[in-house]
């Protein structure tokens, strides 16, 4: 299980390339997060999470009638969402490498201990 301190400062970045597939509403998010492997992400923290990215205007908002059940707010990405998400890609890419390169280094001493 990925531990939630790890997952808060990937989330938002996930939450946009997810919606960056196409429009998607909150509890639709949560799911392909979880198909992915993150784990069941709470609605406490989908929910002001997509709030914020729309805040920032990363993402838009409409609401559509559903087949069941009440109204749906569908998210979709916007320019400005875009150009975040590949600012995120590129500072996890950064990230990623250099935790590997690390990890690739010292992981053969602490295992073996």
């Amino acid at each position: 299980m990925i531990s939630s301190q790890m997952l808060k400062g990937t989330l938002e970045g996930c939450v946009l390339a997810i919606i960056g597939k196409g429009e998607a509403y909150g509890y639709e998010i949560s799911e392909q997060l979880g198909e992915y492997g993150f784990g069941k992400v709470a609605e406490g923290t989908i929910y002001p999470l997509l709030l914020r990215l729309e805040k920032n205007q990363f993402i838009q908002a409409t609401f559509r009638e559903s087949e069941v059940g009440p109204r749906r707010k569908y998210y979709s990405i916007t320019q400005e969402g875009k150009k975040e998400f590949k600012r995120f890609l590129e500072s996890y890419m950064e990230l990623s490498g250099a935790v590997s390169r690390l990890l690739d280094d010292v992981k053969g001493d602490l295992i073996n201990e």
